[in-house]
């Protein structure tokens, strides 16, 4: 991914985040998932007083993306809260096994929009796929 496309991925991560509903956990979340076409979709974390019903950033993104029938997909970027970069639930780990192709870069930033890179592979080693059915 060039620079400058990295670059409007995690702004959009870091705007979603303003977006989120937390009033429980005060812990809000963006995310930005890119379209191999070049489309930002962005989710930001729902939280519900019944916490199993909460939904996530990255999950919301995704949602988003397929509802308005997008398939293919080329990154993801993630930004929380705080001065360290989170990690993916193992939920949205799974959403995104299911969508992101394996070399696809996955962006985790602070709110600073600092952190690292990975990929699904590496989040999610022997993950359950479809191919599995």
């Amino acid at each position: 991914m060039d620079l400058e496309l990295r670059k409007r991925l995690i702004e959009a991560a870091l705007a979603a985040r303003q977006n989120a509903y937390v009033p429980y956990s005060g812990y809000p979340v963006g995310a930005a998932l890119l379209t191999k076409e070049g489309k930002i979709y962005r989710g930001s974390n729902v939280e519900n007083a019944s916490y199993g019903l909460t939904n996530c950033a990255e999950r919301s993104a995704f949602f988003a993306a397929v509802s308005a029938g997008e398939r293919e997909f080329a990154g993801l970027a993630v930004a929380v809260s705080g001065k360290k970069a989170a990690s993916p639930c193992g939920a949205c780990r799974q959403v995104i096994r299911e969508f992101l192709p394996d070399e696809a870069e996955i962006i985790l930033v602070n709110e600073d929009g600092e952190g690292a890179d990975t990929t699904i592979d590496r989040l999610l080693p022997g993950a359950f796929t479809g191919q599995d059915l």
